[in-house]
């Protein structure tokens, strides 16, 4: 799949979202200093509307473009070997880079405590209530039903990645093994994928709209206050990505040599949305076009991309752990606090039930209430973080795409299909 560049055009979207995000920011605190909290929150609500417009639209290419490309991928990776081969090299890379992001994230919060001292008395329970509707009856059968797609169409529609992976990966094996047969459903695949990738270029036309709308509606609501009120947490936090970043950025160095700051500067756009967004599938499609032209041969774009965004959560594992260790230091939970090996147990716990529920919104914090319950974590605790998830899920979302562009370009590296367009 063959993608021209277009550096004015991307450099230019990038600037409008950074200018868009400030103006958002402007716009939230002075409705939040000048207006009642009853207008406050009509305005946030009303505002927000141009992020939901942004996010369904890129939502409703989600299902066809991974459908698409991950069965391309497989099909024209020509044999099981090959899959099993890449296939594996993704998942070493995947499990290895969120245990690392697990025990940085443990580490740190060791060290630096964020939740002793902290005033419990600041819960957002109602915010806790929707959660846990989200969270409930969360076991193993949910997880597998999270995982085990009932219909395809139903995974489409509710945009269930890891389900769409699922019967995306039995699909192209089952047309890689028919041989010649399959070949006209393989091409008419790839022509969706650039149908699909064209319909991605038209709806980043109004990514600074919904980025300015999400800004607007968080401050509006939360005011600049909040961060100060929290600045310990969120800068421990911002600080174990900085370090997560480097780890990261050192490991890409050592395959990608001197191209990685080429890499960068072409996922800038992609992570700038995702940071002002929070969210990862608003750049899904973005992130394909950009891997392929920034080199990385289709079929492995096509392949390793979409597992990565059900496996590969590197900013959402590190999260995981400052959130759980902040909520019991908060509570005096001994029994966690006090025990290394309990905290490594409930850590590699959160690696496994996190996988199984991809694409649910504030996916992080439903873990953490779902999975935390094991291990006595109560649910008021994550009523203490909620209002400034929002700030904390946009670090942990860039990162997100930030590992698995690097994930990607390692594995295109690794066997040989990194091209210099």
């Amino acid at each position: 799949m063959e993608i021209t560049q277009q550096p004015t055009k991307k450099s230019k979207l990038t600037l409008y979202i950074l200018v868009a995000m400030v103006l958002g920011i402007v716009a939230g605190y002075y409705v939040h200093e000048n207006y009642a909290a009853g207008t406050v929150k009509t305005f946030a609500d009303n505002i927000k509307l141009l992020t939901t417009i942004f996010l369904r639209m890129v939502q409703m290419i989600i299902a066809p473009i991974v459908f698409a490309t991950l069965v391309v991928g497989i099909a024209k990776l020509g044999d099981m070997k090959t899959v099993g081969r890449v296939g594996g090299k993704a998942m070493l890379w995947f499990i290895t880079a969120s245990l690392i992001s697990l025990s940085l994230g443990l580490i740190l919060v060791n060290i630096f405590k964020p939740g002793v001292g902290a005033d419990i008395s600041n819960t957002d329970m109602a915010g806790v209530n929707d959660l846990l509707e989200k969270s409930k009856g969360f076991s193993l059968s949910k997880f597998v039903e999270h995982v085990v797609p009932r219909s395809v169409v139903e995974a489409m529609a509710t945009n269930e990645i890891l389900q769409l992976v699922v019967f995306s990966v039995l699909f192209g094996v089952a047309l890689t093994a028919i041989g010649k047969k399959g070949e006209p459903i393989v091409n008419a695949l790839d022509s969706l994928a650039h149908v699909v990738l064209k319909m991605v270029t038209y709806v980043m036309y109004i990514a600074p709209l919904g980025v300015f709308g999400a800004m607007a509606a968080a401050i509006a609501k939360n005011g600049l206050g909040i961060l100060v009120t929290f600045g310990k947490y969120v800068g421990e936090f911002y600080l174990g990505l900085a370090i997560l970043w480097a780890l990261l950025l050192f490991v890409g160095y050592l395959f990608l040599k001197n191209r990685l700051p080429v890499l960068l500067r072409r996922i800038s756009t992609p992570m700038s949305i995702a940071f002002s967004t929070a969210s990862s599938e608003a750049v899904y499609p973005k992130l394909v076009e950009e891997m392929e032209r920034f080199g990385c041969n289709n079929k492995i774009v096509s392949f390793v991309l979409p597992l990565g965004y059900s496996f590969n959560l590197d900013g959402s594992m590190m999260y995981m752990t400052f959130a759980s260790m902040f909520i019991a230091q908060a509570f005096n939970i001994t029994s966690i606090t006090g025990d290394v090996w309990q905290q490594i147990i409930m850590l590699l716990v959160f690696l496994v039930t996190s996988k199984g529920i991809a694409g649910v919104p504030r996916a992080s914090l439903v873990v953490v209430l779902a999975t935390g319950a094991m291990f006595g974590l109560p649910p008021e605790g994550v009523g203490l973080i909620l209002a400034i998830d929002v700030f904390c899920d946009m670090g942990r979302t860039m990162t997100n795409v930030l590992g698995n562009a690097l994930a990607t370009a390692a594995v295109s590296k690794w066997e040989g299909q990194l091209e210099h367009p």
